[in-house]
Protein backbone atom coordinates (compact mmCIF):
# COMPACT_ATOMS: atom_id res chain seq x y z
CA UNK A 1 0.00 0.00 0.00
CA UNK A 2 1.37 3.46 -0.55
CA UNK A 3 1.04 6.16 1.45
CA UNK A 4 0.35 9.66 -0.13
CA UNK A 5 1.94 12.59 2.23
CA UNK A 6 -0.47 15.53 2.19
CA UNK A 7 1.14 18.44 1.28
CA UNK A 8 -0.47 20.67 3.89
CA UNK A 9 0.57 20.56 8.03
CA UNK A 10 -1.88 18.96 10.36
CA UNK A 11 -2.00 22.31 11.49
CA UNK A 12 -0.88 25.74 11.65
CA UNK A 13 0.31 27.45 15.20
CA UNK A 14 -0.10 31.52 14.37
CA UNK A 15 1.84 33.80 16.84
CA UNK A 16 0.07 37.35 16.95
CA UNK A 17 2.32 40.39 18.15
CA UNK A 18 4.32 41.02 14.59
CA UNK A 19 3.13 37.99 12.92
CA UNK A 20 -0.88 38.46 12.01
CA UNK A 21 -0.69 42.17 13.18
CA UNK A 22 1.64 44.77 13.30
CA UNK A 23 1.06 45.87 16.70
CA UNK A 24 5.06 46.13 18.13
CA UNK A 25 5.60 49.73 17.28
CA UNK A 26 2.17 50.09 19.98
CA UNK A 27 4.00 47.72 22.25
CA UNK A 28 7.73 49.88 21.68
CA UNK A 29 5.52 53.08 21.91
CA UNK A 30 3.56 52.49 25.46
CA UNK A 31 7.57 50.98 26.85
CA UNK A 32 8.89 54.10 26.09
CA UNK A 33 6.03 56.50 27.26
CA UNK A 34 6.20 54.46 30.82
CA UNK A 35 9.76 54.65 31.39
CA UNK A 36 10.08 58.32 30.29
CA UNK A 37 7.34 59.53 32.54
CA UNK A 38 9.33 57.90 35.38
CA UNK A 39 12.58 59.54 34.76
CA UNK A 40 14.01 56.64 32.74
CA UNK A 41 16.22 56.07 30.07
CA UNK A 42 14.83 53.88 27.23
CA UNK A 43 16.26 52.60 23.82
CA UNK A 44 15.54 51.38 21.02
CA UNK A 45 18.04 48.00 22.25
CA UNK A 46 15.77 48.47 24.76
CA UNK A 47 12.37 47.54 22.95
CA UNK A 48 13.82 45.01 20.81
CA UNK A 49 15.53 43.16 23.58
CA UNK A 50 11.91 42.29 24.54
CA UNK A 51 10.47 41.53 21.75
CA UNK A 52 8.33 37.90 21.71
CA UNK A 53 9.10 38.01 25.48
CA UNK A 54 6.79 37.02 28.24
CA UNK A 55 4.52 40.01 29.23
CA UNK A 56 5.60 39.49 33.49
CA UNK A 57 9.41 38.67 32.55
CA UNK A 58 9.15 42.10 29.99
CA UNK A 59 7.32 43.93 33.07
CA UNK A 60 10.10 43.41 35.80
CA UNK A 61 12.83 44.45 32.99
CA UNK A 62 10.80 47.95 32.23
CA UNK A 63 10.31 48.19 36.33
CA UNK A 64 13.86 48.08 36.69
CA UNK A 65 14.86 50.21 33.52
CA UNK A 66 12.82 53.32 34.40
CA UNK A 67 12.87 52.81 37.85
CA UNK A 68 8.89 52.19 38.20
CA UNK A 69 7.00 52.25 41.50
CA UNK A 70 4.97 49.68 40.13
CA UNK A 71 4.61 45.79 40.53
CA UNK A 72 5.15 43.81 37.27
CA UNK A 73 1.46 43.11 37.71
CA UNK A 74 0.45 46.67 37.32
CA UNK A 75 3.33 47.43 34.32
CA UNK A 76 1.61 44.37 32.34
CA UNK A 77 -1.74 45.95 32.85
CA UNK A 78 -0.83 49.24 32.28
CA UNK A 79 0.40 48.10 29.11
CA UNK A 80 -2.33 45.61 27.73
CA UNK A 81 -4.59 48.89 28.21
CA UNK A 82 -2.40 51.05 26.03
CA UNK A 83 -1.89 48.71 23.16
CA UNK A 84 -5.70 48.13 23.35
CA UNK A 85 -6.46 51.72 22.87
CA UNK A 86 -4.19 51.38 19.68
CA UNK A 87 -5.95 48.46 18.28
CA UNK A 88 -9.45 50.43 19.23
CA UNK A 89 -7.90 52.84 16.79
CA UNK A 90 -7.98 50.18 13.94
CA UNK A 91 -5.08 47.19 13.04
CA UNK A 92 -2.74 46.82 10.40
CA UNK A 93 -2.51 43.13 8.98
CA UNK A 94 0.48 41.35 7.99
CA UNK A 95 1.01 41.33 4.50
CA UNK A 96 -0.47 37.84 3.15
CA UNK A 97 -1.91 36.93 6.68
CA UNK A 98 -5.45 37.64 6.58
CA UNK A 99 -5.31 35.33 2.77
CA UNK A 100 -3.78 32.57 4.19
CA UNK A 101 -5.74 32.53 7.30
CA UNK A 102 -8.87 31.94 5.10
CA UNK A 103 -7.32 29.75 2.36
CA UNK A 104 -6.10 27.17 5.74
CA UNK A 105 -9.63 27.61 7.03
CA UNK A 106 -10.89 26.96 4.04
CA UNK A 107 -9.10 23.73 3.47
CA UNK A 108 -10.03 22.44 6.81
CA UNK A 109 -6.81 23.15 8.35
CA UNK A 110 -6.89 23.67 12.50
CA UNK A 111 -5.51 26.47 13.59
CA UNK A 112 -4.68 28.54 16.88
CA UNK A 113 -3.41 31.82 17.90
CA UNK A 114 -0.34 31.03 20.32
CA UNK A 115 0.54 34.53 21.80
CA UNK A 116 1.85 36.09 24.90
CA UNK A 117 -0.45 38.87 25.06
CA UNK A 118 -3.31 38.07 27.47
CA UNK A 119 -6.62 37.17 26.52
CA UNK A 120 -8.41 40.43 26.61
CA UNK A 121 -6.25 41.86 24.07
CA UNK A 122 -5.96 38.47 22.15
CA UNK A 123 -9.68 38.47 21.87
CA UNK A 124 -9.23 42.09 20.44
CA UNK A 125 -7.07 40.93 17.56
CA UNK A 126 -9.63 38.35 16.90
CA UNK A 127 -12.70 40.40 16.90
CA UNK A 128 -11.37 41.84 13.91
CA UNK A 129 -10.89 38.91 12.10
CA UNK A 130 -13.13 36.57 10.07
CA UNK A 131 -15.13 34.29 12.27
CA UNK A 132 -14.20 31.03 12.69
CA UNK A 133 -10.39 30.76 11.85
CA UNK A 134 -8.97 29.28 15.15
CA UNK A 135 -10.08 26.26 17.05
CA UNK A 136 -8.06 27.27 19.95
CA UNK A 137 -6.49 30.57 21.73
CA UNK A 138 -3.67 29.95 24.17
CA UNK A 139 -2.41 33.43 25.88
CA UNK A 140 0.47 34.58 28.02
CA UNK A 141 -1.65 35.03 31.33
CA UNK A 142 -2.69 30.85 30.54
CA UNK A 143 0.15 29.10 30.50
CA UNK A 144 2.59 28.93 32.95
CA UNK A 145 6.09 28.92 30.82
CA UNK A 146 6.11 31.70 28.12
CA UNK A 147 8.03 31.79 25.08
CA UNK A 148 10.87 30.48 24.64
CA UNK A 149 9.75 27.50 26.48
CA UNK A 150 7.87 25.53 24.17
CA UNK A 151 4.58 24.88 26.75
CA UNK A 152 2.30 27.46 24.64
CA UNK A 153 2.68 25.44 20.99
CA UNK A 154 2.65 22.04 22.83
CA UNK A 155 -0.40 23.46 24.28
CA UNK A 156 -1.87 24.73 21.12
CA UNK A 157 -1.39 21.91 19.77
CA UNK A 158 -2.63 19.34 22.46
CA UNK A 159 -5.86 21.53 21.84
CA UNK A 160 -6.63 21.12 18.37
CA UNK A 161 -5.47 17.23 18.59
CA UNK A 162 -2.54 17.51 16.14
CA UNK A 163 0.71 16.04 16.47
CA UNK A 164 3.52 18.74 17.00
CA UNK A 165 6.02 17.56 14.61
CA UNK A 166 3.44 17.41 12.11
CA UNK A 167 2.54 21.40 12.79
CA UNK A 168 3.93 24.40 11.05
CA UNK A 169 4.59 27.19 13.56
CA UNK A 170 4.39 31.21 12.29
CA UNK A 171 6.44 33.39 14.25
CA UNK A 172 8.16 37.09 13.95
CA UNK A 173 10.53 36.51 16.57
CA UNK A 174 13.82 34.97 17.74
CA UNK A 175 12.36 33.85 20.97
CA UNK A 176 8.97 32.60 19.33
CA UNK A 177 10.81 30.93 17.04
CA UNK A 178 12.71 28.64 19.74
CA UNK A 179 9.32 28.04 20.75
CA UNK A 180 7.91 26.11 18.10
CA UNK A 181 11.05 24.54 17.53
CA UNK A 182 11.30 23.70 21.31
CA UNK A 183 7.72 21.90 20.67
CA UNK A 184 8.65 19.73 17.96
CA UNK A 185 7.19 21.96 15.03
CA UNK A 186 8.43 23.26 11.64
CA UNK A 187 9.10 27.14 12.22
CA UNK A 188 8.38 29.26 9.34
CA UNK A 189 9.70 32.97 10.54
CA UNK A 190 8.85 36.22 8.98
CA UNK A 191 10.77 38.92 10.78
CA UNK A 192 9.07 42.32 11.87
CA UNK A 193 11.29 43.81 14.58
CA UNK A 194 13.88 41.10 15.02
CA UNK A 195 15.03 38.93 12.38
CA UNK A 196 15.46 34.86 13.47
CA UNK A 197 18.23 32.75 12.13
CA UNK A 198 17.56 29.69 9.35
CA UNK A 199 19.11 26.72 11.23
CA UNK A 200 17.17 22.99 10.40
CA UNK A 201 13.43 22.77 10.52
CA UNK A 202 13.09 26.54 10.70
CA UNK A 203 13.02 29.07 7.62
CA UNK A 204 12.57 32.46 7.33
CA UNK A 205 11.15 34.71 4.55
CA UNK A 206 10.41 38.15 4.11
CA UNK A 207 6.66 38.23 3.51
CA UNK A 208 3.47 36.19 3.75
CA UNK A 209 2.52 38.26 0.62
CA UNK A 210 1.44 35.13 -2.21
CA UNK A 211 2.36 32.05 0.19
CA UNK A 212 -0.59 29.76 -0.40
CA UNK A 213 -1.34 26.99 1.91
CA UNK A 214 0.59 24.19 -0.04
CA UNK A 215 3.37 26.16 0.10
CA UNK A 216 4.11 26.13 3.69
CA UNK A 217 5.71 22.44 4.16
CA UNK A 218 6.91 22.73 0.40
CA UNK A 219 9.27 25.60 1.72
CA UNK A 220 10.92 23.23 4.14
CA UNK A 221 11.28 21.32 1.30
CA UNK A 222 13.37 23.92 -0.46
CA UNK A 223 15.73 24.29 2.49
CA UNK A 224 16.36 21.15 2.70
CA UNK A 225 17.19 21.46 -1.36
CA UNK A 226 19.52 24.41 -0.16
CA UNK A 227 21.65 22.78 2.29
CA UNK A 228 23.16 19.71 -0.37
Amino acid sequence: MEYVTSPLPAAVLWDMDGTIVDTEPLWMGAEEALVLRHGGTWTDADSLSLVGSDLLESAAYIRERGNIPMTPPQIVDHMVGEVLKGIGDGVTWQPGVVELLTELRALGVPQALVTMSYRRLAEAVVEQLPAGLFGAVVTGDEVTNGKPHPEPYLTAARELGADPAECVVIEDSPRGAAAGLAAGALVLSVPNAVAAVPEPGLVVIDSLAGVRATDLLALFDDAALDRV
